[in-house]
């Protein structure tokens, strides 16, 4: 996963509401009626935080006549996790004197 990627996902999840749909997509796909059920916000606000969710590649849209089914992108959600995970902050070989020669 490139860096612009990582970037645009960072930034999809950056909103709280964002963040709380994700988790409310873990694991299953949901109606947009139904997500709308959970939060204090109005369909056209719903309709842009989804745009931008789908537009980072993390959620999938799919229609069914005037209905719109939401879900986790699992390839990129699991693309994402690699990348964070492979994030490493204990390392100190070669380091010294505050100065790092990690390439």
């Amino acid at each position: 996963m490139d860096a612009e990627t990582v970037s645009s996902i960072c930034k999809a999840l950056g909103d709280p509401n964002r963040l709380k749909i994700v988790q409310l997509l873990s694991g299953c796909e949901k109606c947009a009626c139904v997500i709308l059920e959970e939060f204090n916000i109005t369909q056209p606000t719903l309709s842009h935080h989804m745009k931008i969710l789908c537009g980072s590649g993390l959620v999938n849209v799919r229609k069914e006549g005037k209905w719109s089914f939401y879900s986790l992108n699992c390839e990129t959600l699991r693309d994402f996790q690699r990348f964070i995970g492979a994030l490493d902050c204990e390392r100190t070989t070669g380091c010294t004197d505050g100065k790092c020669d990690c390439r």
